[in-house]
């Protein structure tokens, strides 16, 4: 029982931490209009920009802010890594602070590339930088790289058959047995122990990025699994896994399927459609499913900004209610997290035994 409790301690932490990040001061939530080139009304300055506030946590960015400390963003400014006509690297602190760097400045708003360092014609050089997802997604690989050497460390000093796992061993036994039953039942006996490194992996980097994307101070917040380039590398490993290891039965039922010879030629062009699809459908549902889980997260908190302007009373009543919901939805999420973890993998381990599948 000593992981469960530990397991338990921990999540009341996150839903703690959650709850106490809704407190925050209200100028950390409006630092991103600090740079408005007209300046705001009183009415204005009391009410947040509850739209920008979302997309800049959700969205990627050049810097990971950490808190406000006396009146001043504290912020990691993260290198850029730029290849244009060269290999030229810098801090971001020094485009961020004055827009402009050299010959690059950030894309304004409304530009084909908002945001974004362009060049001064508004073209894209190519861009290699360590953005907040990326910095997310090294720290989320050393992190489960660490929790599977520690398993396997667990059980070369311990004889698994005489005694129960103990620690992280505890929590990962029962994940790898599922993922490993799972890859048995869909893909068959003969090639299942093939595929199941890729499918654990899989699961516990997606399951592990949610849950930490949930935390709300560093080295948890980053938006990684609802960033659709990070959920569509995911998808097309999946993709070329399947379609790189498929039998000779497969790619027949796919370019020559067991139809009327009139029809063959349509059913190649729908099974050809489908293959394409499938890749698809795993990265907009993961994507999709965890993006909206982070908006409504904050939708949420941000109520008792919204309710601020009304006085005391209303904003003590929105703080209490937002903080009972924000913890429901915490709860929600982690169990969203493990969800969408679990189907982007048996859906995995099911395209893959689709292709390995033998004519009869």
């Amino acid at each position: 029982m000593i992981g469960g409790r530990k397991m338990i301690l921990l999540l009341l932490l996150v839903f703690t931490v959650q709850a106490a990040s809704a407190m925050v001061p209200e100028s950390i939530f409006l630092r991103a209009g600090a740079i408005d080139a007209e300046p705001a009304t009183e009415e204005q300055e009391s009410v947040p920009d509850i739209g920008n506030i979302i997309f800049e946590h959700v969205l990627d960015s050049y810097e990971w802010h950490l808190t406000e400390w006396k009146g001043k963003p504290v912020a990691i400014h993260l290198p850029v890594i730029l290849i244009d006509r060269g290999i030229h690297a810098f801090n971001s602190r020094e485009i961020l602070e004055t827009g402009s760097y050299g010959r690059w400045h950030i894309a304004p708003e409304g530009a084909p590339h908002e945001g974004k360092i362009v060049r001064e014609d508004g073209s894209k050089p190519f861009d290699i930088s360590i953005t907040k997802n990326v910095l997310q997604l090294m720290i989320n690989a050393l992190l489960l790289v660490l929790i599977v050497l520690l398993t396997a460390r667990w059980y070369k000093r311990h004889d698994a058959l005489k005694e129960h796992p103990t620690g992280i061993a505890a929590l990962m036994e029962p994940l790898i047995m599922m993922i490993h039953d799972m890859a048995r039942e869909n893909i068959g006996e003969d090639d299942y122990r093939r595929y199941s490194p890729y499918l654990l992996t899989a699961f516990l980097f997606i399951l592990l990025s949610n849950v930490i994307g949930i935390i709300p101070f560093f080295p948890g917040g980053a938006n990684l699994t609802g960033n659709i380039a990070c959920t569509l590398v995911l998808a097309l490993f999946t993709f070329f896994t399947v379609n790189l290891t498929g039998t000779k039965h497969y790619y027949k039922e796919i370019f020559s399927p067991d139809v009327p010879g009139v029809l063959k030629p349509l059913m190649a062009v729908i099974e050809t459609f489908s293959a394409l699809v499938k890749p698809i459908s795993l990265t907009i549902r993961l994507f999709a499913n965890m993006l909206a889980g982070h908006i409504q997260i904050l939708c949420m908190v941000s109520i008792i900004f919204i309710m601020a302007k009304y006085g005391p009373a209303m904003t003590g009543g929105a703080t209490v209610i937002t903080l009972l919901f924000g913890i429901f939805l915490d709860v929600l999420e982690i169990l969203i997290s493990f969800i969408q973890a679990y189907i982007f993998t048996m859906l995995s381990s099911i395209y893959i035994g689709m292709a390995r599948a033998k004519g009869e």
